[in-house]
């Protein structure tokens, strides 16, 4: 169906319904604008509770990140969170696949239509002008042949009298009526001629207007309607895409909350709970009978205080188990009480003093361990800056230019005060953890410290060297804290024979990388050749430590040079490592 030959007389219905289908356009762009603002504003809430429902930084998010279940709902937050963000991509795609295609589209299309309809009016209005012309040679025809009927019959009046009366005077009248006659007819024959010609004319214009000049106009408003169409279709095909693109990355957000729920492990977190609270203390044994009807045994007998004394005195093994918390006297049983739910208390808030003695034998033995732990963590990182600069020290006695080997020596100082102090700490931390173990029930476990030793590769102290140290009252002698602060202190520092370095500095050919490498330690490259570095940047290796202690680095194009080897974890490349 072509809108030319079957919808030629309907203009003004055609310009109503592009009009309207511009309309439509309008209206579409405005619903995927509020779809987009919808999917915006989810994304937003979402994050939004995502980022209420983290963990906070402090000791019982802390604690609560131990378990499983706590672990999942804080993998399902993260989840959501990504999930939050394929929404943003919708409403970013609606906006940019849709919204701001059809904004610059109508903007075509209007100009187009307009384009259309003013050409239309413009043929319309020329038709319309044709037929007025023709319908003026019409009337202007019509008028002289009036006017020469009047002027035939005039004379023929004219001529009639004259035959009647034969005078001169009416002679010379007739004679002039019968020219006047003749003139009327002349101009009658000119414009019958005239409207004959215009009327070929016009019923030609009329033809190319209503068989051709319409037609075409119309078919190419036909042609832009379909193509309006088309493109409606085809951003409500869009409008769905936008969704089934972030589908798959939706699902994996959904199977990583699905994974997380199925991580959770009732029996180990309900383990975790004995892990966390367990005092280590023994449960009460059975109360002795006391026979008070006999006087001596009365004499004999004694509070549970004394009993708990005698306990002391036995060899350990061989006693029974204290009577706690449980005390005859009510009071003292209220006391105990408020005392286990402060250590319980202390226990979930982190506080307590420096020795933890606050908690429970167990809960205070874990906390003495990871104290140690994170100690020698220290003292190791200390050691191998001390390393680094050892190393770098002994290169710039040998090779001057790059430095002067005593602006090292304020630095070493400093880490090996640094490193006394830590070892140190964790004697004092040793000491109470043996003391710990010294005390509890079982013994089984004193394999779980750790000293600096085992660092430094010195096997030759034992765990129980803390328990050595304890003197009667329980203090520790300076003796032997001195004695392993020596030993401690007598880790070898390692010497390298370092050989000059080569010139390729003055290599002006851009050496291919060879590895990355990650900074485990700042550097301040201050010396020639050398190149600052901050903690965990990372760099491209191009030529490995030949032994000197210096590994050559590049950061980009335009920057590189040497920094200490052991100030970074060097990440060699398959094809460097079998070369």
């Amino acid at each position: 169906m072509s809108w030319g030959s079957e919808l030629w007389d309907q203009f003004d219905n055609l310009e109503k319904h592009t009009q309207w289908g511009i309309e439509f356009v309008e209206k579409y762009t405005k619903f995927v604008k509020e779809r987009s603002e919808i999917e915006t504003n989810y994304a937003k809430q979402i994050r939004n509770l995502s980022k209420k429902y983290q963990p906070k930084k402090n000791s019982r998010e802390e604690e609560e990140s131990k378990y499983t279940f706590c672990r999942a709902f804080l993998t399902t937050l993260n989840e959501l969170n990504d999930y939050a963000g394929q929404h943003e991509v919708i409403a970013e795609n609606l906006t940019s696949q849709i919204i701001l295609e059809l904004s610059r589209y109508l903007q075509d299309l209007k100009t187009e239509r307009k384009s259309h309809f003013h050409d239309g009016r413009k043929a319309q209005q020329h038709i319309e002008s044709s037929w007025k012309q023709l319908e003026a040679c019409k009337r202007r025809f019509e008028r002289d042949c009036k006017e020469a009927d009047r002027a035939q019959q005039y004379f023929e009046k004219m001529d009639a009298d004259i035959n009647v009366t034969k005078a001169d005077v009416e002679k010379r009248s007739s004679h002039k009526a019968r020219q006047q006659a003749q003139m009327r007819h002349q101009m009658a024959a000119d414009s019958k001629g005239e409207y004959s010609s215009y009327l070929q004319k016009f019923n030609q214009e009329q033809n190319d207007h209503y068989f051709t000049i319409i037609p075409t106009i119309f078919q190419k408003l036909q042609d832009m309607e379909e193509r309006r169409i088309e493109r409606i279709g085809l951003c409500m095909k869009t409008f769905a895409d936008v969704d089934r693109q972030v589908l798959p990355i939706v699902g994996k957000c959904l199977d990583g909350m699905t994974k997380a729920a199925e991580s959770i492990e009732p029996k180990t977190d309900s383990k975790q709970v004995v892990e966390s609270y367990k005092s280590g203390f023994e449960p009460p044994g059975d109360v002795e009978f006391e026979d008070y009807g006999q006087a001596m045994k009365r004499a004999a007998s004694e509070t549970s205080l004394s009993n708990t004394r005698e306990g002391k005195e036995k060899p350990p093994g061989k006693t029974k188990p204290k009577l706690w918390p449980f005390i005859k006297n009510k009071n003292k049983l209220s006391l105990k009480l408020i005392t286990l739910n402060s250590h319980v208390r202390n226990l979930i808030e982190g506080s307590g003093p420096e020795d933890f003695s606050h908690l429970p034998p167990e809960q205070r033995r874990k906390k003495l361990q990871g104290k140690i732990d994170e100690l020698n963590k220290d003292i190791q990182k200390e050691m191998d800056q001390r390393d680094a600069l050892t190393k770098m020290k002994d290169v710039y006695v040998k090779n001057p230019q790059m430095g002067d080997p005593a602006s090292v020596d304020p630095r070493l100082s400093e880490i090996a005060q640094t490193i006394e102090k830590l070892q140190s700490e964790v004697q004092k931390f040793e000491g109470w953890l043996a003391e710990v173990e010294e005390r509890m029930p079982s013994k089984s476990d004193t394999h779980r410290r750790s000293g600096i030793y085992e660092t430094q590769n010195n096997t030759t102290v034992s765990n129980n060297c803390a328990q050595d140290r304890e003197s009667p009252d329980g203090s520790y002698t300076e003796e032997q804290t001195s004695e392993t602060q020596v030993k401690a202190n007598t880790h070898p520092i390692p010497t390298t024979t370092t050989p000059e370095f080569d010139d390729e500095f003055d290599d002006e050919e851009t050496l291919p990388t060879i590895g990355t490498c990650k900074a485990l330690y700042p550097f301040e490259g201050h010396n020639e050749g050398t190149i600052s570095v901050a903690e965990g940047e990372l760099l491209y290796v191009i030529e490995e430590d030949k032994g000197d202690g210096w590994t050559r680095v590049r950061r980009n194009e335009d920057e590189e040079g040497y920094v200490p080897t052991s100030y970074v974890e060097v990440f060699l490349e398959t094809n460097a490592k079998d070369s």
